[in-house]
């Protein structure tokens, strides 16, 4: 009898404690299917725009890329599952803390360019594929990336602890109830996988995104991402479905606009790779997201669809400018430069080709912003985008035109295709070239360390005072 209890209870310890061993166990990161599930999960986190190789064709997720931030370029490491130059020696756990937390094995902070921030609501399952996917689908390369040196103080990685507390959390994702079931999975692939609010969310002093204006539209590298909350006269309200999923997949929405800048490799990377079935959902949930507006505006983007006439005499010489400005390629004569460097593409129109090819200034979102940050940094850095309705390709003329003769091509653009009461200046042209306006923290970033340095200077001097006071009493 006492063996048959103790059989009893070796076989109820054995089925109890089995749940808990297969769950220690984890699953089995070399299964196919799981390394194929994470090759998915990996297009729809956009891992591949910024681990590239500095070369567009080199191996993927080699590292070495740029990331232009307002506080400095930060450098995309090697993720490819070599061991002495990539996370080949990361363990789940490991991989884990850095995408949820932004923590290193080696306990160095990562810098929120990685959107630890967003990836914290990744699920489970999701996450296991991803680590099956890197650690058995990619190609390991032993190329070390080159290191991040952000300037003082922002290149101290013990400043991001603090940051982090403030701004992230353990709360997995939990979606809105009132949804569809497909506009969840949208919001799923919105707001932790996609990072959409990475770009589109405006940030506060400290850099962090604000919650409250979700995805209402925000500077970035000289760039604007624009609100894409449903709003139908600042947002993307006025969109079909339809419109949406062409311009996630293809780059384009005819009627609507092209994607260029940040954007344009979000589709090239990441998006158009995505099923259709999830493109649908990413537009079910901006469609169904709560609207943001914009008081200075009136129309939307894509409502300016007047062309203005101007008077042939414009494109011609002996319109004002001088013959010597033309021979040396001096003037600034917006019309005249438009006929030289855009009419054969986008047409004397501005209507671009039928089959949208060379895509329509009138319109166009880009055109009829109010801000025209898009259209300036479109004309200095050109567009290069590979998609599955072929290259899009637009020169870049950043080496070709000063910043007051873009600034003249620009609002000879706004005053006949868009909005004409956009104005652009040779000082915004100089910035947007620059990488954009400062954020307010690198402004007063000098005053905060001066006030740092005086209140440590202050309170170094009491405490010799105190010392030496201490001191004088003891040889009284």
């Amino acid at each position: 009898m006492k063996s048959l209890f103790a059989m009893t209870a070796a076989c109820l310890a054995l089925a109890t404690s089995a749940p808990v061993l297969a769950q220690d166990a984890g699953p089995d990161f070399t299964d196919p299917a799981l390394v194929a599930r994470g090759a998915v999960v990996a297009n729809a986190g956009d891992c591949a725009a910024c681990h590239r190789a500095v070369e567009t064709h080199g191996a993927p997720y080699v590292g070495g890329y740029k990331i232009a931030s307002p506080l400095g370029d930060i450098v995309a490491p090697n993720i490819t599952p070599s061991k002495s130059a990539g996370i080949g020696g990361w363990s789940f756990a490991d991989f884990d803390n850095a995408m949820r937390k932004g923590k290193r094995p080696d306990g160095a902070n990562l810098y929120p360019a990685m959107p630890y921030t967003d990836y914290q609501g990744i699920s489970t399952a999701d996450m296991q594929a991803l680590y099956a996917y890197f650690m058995h689908g990619v190609k390991p390369v032993d190329t070390k990336a080159a290191e991040t040196h952000l300037p003082f103080p922002f290149g101290i990685r013990m400043l991001m602890g603090p940051w982090n507390w403030l701004f992230t959390s353990d709360k997995p994702f939990k979606a809105t109830a009132n949804l569809s079931p497909e506009a969840q999975r949208g919001q799923y692939l919105v707001e932790t996988l996609g990072h959409c609010g990475s770009c589109h969310t405006p940030r506060n002093m400290l850099m962090a995104e604000k919650p409250s204006e979700a995805l209402g539209g925000a500077d970035l590298s000289g760039w604007h991402a624009p609100n894409i909350t449903s709003d139908p006269i600042s947002g993307i309200g006025g969109w079909s479905q339809a419109d949406l999923v062409a311009y996630l997949r293809d780059g384009r929405a005819p009627g609507k606009g092209i994607a260029a800048g940040g954007m344009a490799e979000a589709v090239e990377h990441s998006l158009q790779h995505l099923p259709e079935a999830d493109l649908v959902a990413i537009a079910a949930y901006l469609k169904a997201s709560q609207p943001i507006r914009d008081p200075r505006d009136t129309r939307p983007a894509f409502g300016w669809t007047e062309t203005r006439p101007v008077k042939l005499a414009a494109y011609e010489p002996g319109n004002g400018a001088t013959e010597a400005s033309y021979s040396d390629s001096s003037t600034t004569d917006g019309a005249f430069l438009y006929d030289g460097a855009c009419a054969s593409c986008h047409g004397m129109d501005g209507k671009g080709t039928k089959d949208h090819f060379y895509p329509p200034l009138v319109g166009s979102v880009t055109t009829g912003a109010v801000n025209p940050a898009n259209l300036v940094m479109t004309i200095l850095g050109g567009v290069d985008r590979e998609s599955g309705v072929g290259h899009a390709f637009m020169p870049a003329f950043a080496n070709q035109m000063t910043d007051e003769q873009i600034a003249a091509v620009a609002n000879h653009v706004l005053q006949r295709f868009g909005r004409p009461d956009t104005l652009v200046t040779k000082d915004m042209v100089a910035t947007a070239r620059a990488g954009g306006g400062k954020p307010l923290l690198l402004k007063i970033m000098p005053w905060l360390m001066g006030l740092a340095a005086a209140v440590f200077a202050a309170l170094s001097f009491f405490a010799i005072r105190r010392g030496q006071r201490r001191a004088a009493r003891r040889t009284a």
